[in-house]
């Protein structure tokens, strides 16, 4: 079965992302950091694919790095504020498998996973 990483420090966003994944039969973890997320490689658990938003890609270079290098192996979204919104605009990830941008609804964040795992299997 499929795993999930959902990472993001925004904790409504992690644990919604993650219930409907749950709801649609594929297996989900939560955490708030990339560091998080390396902790459980480290330990074994591979991610099939991650979903992650702008602010934990931008949240330190080796952060940045960490997922960049997730995203040559294996399929990885990021939920991101549109470019000119308040503030500074997030910097997608280079190799992002998708980019969303926000306002998206959760339905959409786990239709394109499924979508991209989906492309995995064939």
């Amino acid at each position: 079965m499929p795993t999930v990483f959902v990472i993001s420090a925004d904790w409504t966003l992690r644990t919604t992302v993650r219930a409907e994944l749950l709801h649609a039969g594929v297996e989900a973890l939560g955490m708030e950091s990339a560091d998080d997320a390396a902790r459980l490689i480290t330990r074994g658990t591979a991610p099939s694919a991650v979903v992650t938003d702008a602010a934990a890609v931008n949240a330190t270079s080796a952060s940045r790095a960490a997922l960049g290098n997730l995203a040559r192996h294996l399929p990885v979204i990021v939920v991101a504020s549109r470019p000119g919104i308040a503030g500074e605009p997030d910097a997608p990830l280079e190799r992002a498998a998708a980019v969303l941008y926000r306002p998206v609804r959760v339905g959409d964040i786990v239709a394109r996973v499924q979508q991209l795992l989906a492309g995995q299997a064939a």
